[in-house]
């Protein structure tokens, strides 16, 4: 790339700050909550439209029979491609716009899309409609620029990556949407860092055990079995033996925050004997509890085996059916995920590096995140290593009350992100 269009690219997107911040507005203005997935029509076809009328071709890619998809919630994603002026590589800049409920404790209209102090406030500025609109920007000021390259840049915004992905990303990628020849790069403007590309994540084991007991009186606890007892039993021997062991486990994975470079469990979910009662002014019946279920939330590294993530868990229970013989469990595994790395000397990844250093003037770094997100399904499907993620926003923010982006993070990204798919499709080494 020459010097006078990269210094056109880049201050081409500086003037168009206040354009980013108003797309990124109307984007988190249409409530895309998931679940239970709303408005996902709505936002395909505000992109597509959008990109359409810039020259893009735009496909609206309905996941029929995918889990959540229904007619009331129909799963919409959204593929827009622009061809360049010959054959060449494609870069595809993928983002979800599915996001997740609003909760409680926010200041400011969670779906308002305030932009105040040169920042947008909302659900899902920061994860990650800001990262799309980004995007957005960047594959614009390429044709605005009026800068020719080979191949062709792919937009895509997809459903449910919050809840797995299942009817965006994977369904697509199912299909050679996300796969050689079609795709060659994939960029996932996620909340990363403007200053880090990142590699990877960890992997993730979800599992439900549940804990049967007997049923009995309870003013004679002693005719029945307790599972909530036989429970307490299964979470102290994690909390006493378990998470001890996965305090010492360390990985070469540039995981970040640092607490998550070690192995994590958390418990997702718990319940047991009689539903609450909040709404009456009764009191429960009197029954040793017969049921008692909890859901596991299971994060491992690259030094892990899946296998053994398993028999840890397996372990223990069996290890509780020796000592209490009136103990009984089924353990149901909900899904899982391998951990994934790209590798660091991959085209995308030094392309992504060196454009950073030339827009930020300091060198980026690698990270990989503590969980899951759609690359997984880009690499397990669809095949194709070239994967990474790279966004504005800040990790900590995502899901939180009063999410916001910065204008300044999102203008950098936009930066880096042309720079990069030009150099991309141009096979710059």
């Amino acid at each position: 790339m020459s010097a006078d269009e990269k210094e056109r690219l880049v201050a081409h997107i500086a003037a168009q700050a206040d354009a980013l911040a108003v797309l990124t507005s109307e984007l988190v203005r249409i409530p895309t909550a998931n679940p239970p997935g709303e408005d996902y029509e709505a936002c395909a076809r505000y992109i597509g439209n959008r990109l359409g009328a810039r020259g893009f071709a735009v496909e609206y890619l309905r996941a029929e029979g995918a889990k959540g998809d229904s007619d009331t919630y129909p799963r919409t994603n959204v593929i827009a491609r622009f061809e360049g002026d010959r054959p060449g590589p494609c870069v595809h800049f993928n983002s979800h716009t599915d996001v997740v409920a609003a909760g409680e404790g926010w200041t400011v209209d969670p779906f308002g899309g305030e932009i105040r102090d040169r920042r947008v406030y909302g659900r899902g500025t920061c994860d990650m409609k800001g990262g799309l609109a980004a995007s957005i920007v960047a594959a614009e000021a390429l044709l605005d620029c009026g800068v020719a390259f080979p191949g062709a840049i792919e937009i895509s915004g997809t459903a449910d990556e919050e809840s797995g992905g299942y009817a965006g990303v994977a369904w697509l990628a199912a299909r050679g949407y996300f796969s050689r020849p079609r795709v060659d790069h994939v960029i996932i403007p996620e909340p990363l860092y403007k200053d880090a590309v990142c590699l990877g994540h960890r992997g993730v084991w979800w599992a439900e055990v549940e804990v049967y007991g007997r049923i009995a009186h309870g003013s004679m606890p002693f005719l029945g079995v307790s599972a909530i007892r036989g429970m307490g039993a299964f979470i102290a021997k994690v909390e006493n033996e378990l998470y001890p062991r996965l305090a010492q486990r360390r990985t070469e994975m540039p995981v970040i925050p640092d607490g998550a470079r070690q192995s994590t469990l958390n418990f997702n979910s718990l319940h047991g004997g009689l539903p609450e009662q909040k709404d009456t002014d009764g009191f429960p019946s009197a029954l040793v509890a017969d049921r008692c279920r909890i859901v596991l939330d299971r994060r491992y590294l690259m030094e892990e085996d899946e296998d053994e993530v398993r028999g840890e868990v397996v372990a223990i229970l069996e290890g509780l059916k020796a000592e209490r013989p009136e103990f009984d469990y089924a353990l149901k595994e909900l899904w899982s995920v391998p951990p994934t790395m790209t590798d660091t000397s991959s085209p995308l990844v030094r392309a992504l590096d060196r454009n950073i250093e030339a827009v930020l003037g300091h060198p980026s770094r690698h990270v990989a995140s503590p969980g899951t997100y759609d690359q997984k399904h880009v690499q397990r499907i669809g095949h194709l290593e070239n994967c990474v993620a790279y966004g504005p926003g800040i990790l900590e923010l995502a899901h939180q009350p009063d999410e916001y982006i910065d204008i300044a993070d999102m203008v950098a990204s936009a930066q880096v992100m042309a720079l990069t798919a030009l150099d991309l499709l141009r096979g710059q080494p």
